[in-house]
């Protein structure tokens, strides 16, 4: 894998050019200049002689991918960026690696965009602290009285958002209506949205009461009509998360859950919950699949992935277009990923932030 700066000539990809969201994809180019921005696109770019071009007749170019749902504590930025993911947003870490991964601005060269969230919020000892979490990437909230200074705390260290657990499995404490409420209230005071872990009717129902702004990820337990219809008059977004469910076994569910709230209008983001059994860092054709699967169709899906999940709160602008004058996040691929979205796996380049990876 090579990882370089964009010359200061600039650099240029030519394809079938997908600039994102409804458009149409066209034959032509996309010039990336010095700073890293689109300095040009369409299709009929007149590139200078002598400029470097990558891809060509059956190539496409579009808008990198983002995940609004990884661990990085189990796959690095770094490797998301050589797969084709442009931006990541952590939902739960200890803060030290969470300010540590987190970039205001540029990243590090060869490293996607990060958002965080910090330690996942819970109730004393409740998930993820007596699992994959013990050591720092939970963070206790006994009671309602403490949620300002918790809220105050987090927001202090810089996050973009909180994340809260509402997860009862093998008996384990959550959050009280009132905390959750008051830790909604507290965040929001600082400017923090809040997105949810909550995978069951009682605990969708209880974050929803808190106003909560996004799940975190598609619920597993089926979700009643009244519920479906009360998330989307709410304008909560939910994160897909749909592949992971699938390697443990309750994937139906998910994605009857995903299909229904698609239907009911509810913004479905790309997220693939990075970390869990059977994911790895990149983009995920079998999360695009199942996406596409629950009505969006590949174009839909291929939609949520970019400009959808790029809306995911806490990702920075920038990312999920290709827009002339914008920072290019961009990547190039061997064929359509339409039509097949295995292509994902093996980018023949990455543009972002004024930095070009290579296979």
């Amino acid at each position: 894998m090579q990882v370089e700066q964009v010359e200061p000539r600039g650099v240029a990809f030519r394809g079938a050019v997908w600039e994102g969201g409804t458009t149409t994809p066209y034959d032509g180019a996309v010039v990336v200049d010095g700073r890293g921005r689109i300095a040009a696109l369409g299709a009929a770019v007149d590139l200078p002689e002598g400029l470097r071009v990558f891809g060509g007749a059956g190539c496409w170019v579009g808008p990198g991918l983002v995940d609004a749902h990884v661990h990085l504590a189990f796959g690095g930025a770094e490797l998301a960026l050589r797969g084709g993911v442009v931006a990541v947003r952590d939902l739960g870490a200890p803060l030290e690696l969470a300010r540590r991964w987190r970039t205001d601005g540029r990243p590090p060269v060869g490293s996607a965009r990060v958002a965080t969230a910090g330690p996942v919020v819970t109730a004393p000892g409740g998930y993820p602290s007596r699992s994959w979490g013990a050591d720092g990437f939970a963070m206790f909230l006994d009671g309602a009285d403490g949620a300002p200074a918790l809220a105050a705390h987090l927001a202090a260290a810089g996050v973009d958002l909180v994340k809260v657990a509402l997860e009862p499995a093998g008996g384990a404490p959550v959050p009280a209506p009132a905390t959750v409420r008051a830790l909604v209230d507290a965040a929001h005071e600082h400017g923090l949205p809040v997105t949810a872990h909550a995978l069951t009717v009682a605990m969708v129902r209880r974050a929803l009461d808190a106003g909560v702004d996004e799940l975190a990820h598609t619920p597993v337990e089926r979700l009643p009509e009244d519920l479906v219809d009360r998330i989307a008059a709410a304008r909560v977004a939910v994160v897909s998360t749909l592949q992971c469910f699938f390697s443990g076994g309750e994937g139906g569910a998910a994605a009857a859950n995903a299909a229904a709230l698609h239907r009911a209008g509810v913004p479905l983001r790309y997220g693939t919950d990075l970390g869990n059994a059977g994911t790895r860092p990149g983009a995920d054709p079998r999360e695009l699949d199942r996406l596409a699967d629950t009505g969006l169709g590949r174009l839909g899906a291929l939609r949520a992935a970019t400009e959808g999940a790029a809306r995911a709160y806490g990702i920075r602008a920038g990312t999920g277009r290709l827009t002339l004058g914008e920072p290019a996040a961009l990547v190039l691929l061997g064929g359509d990923p339409l039509l097949e979205p295995v292509l994902w796996r093996a980018p023949m380049a990455v543009c972002s932030d004024g930095v070009l990876v290579l296979p």
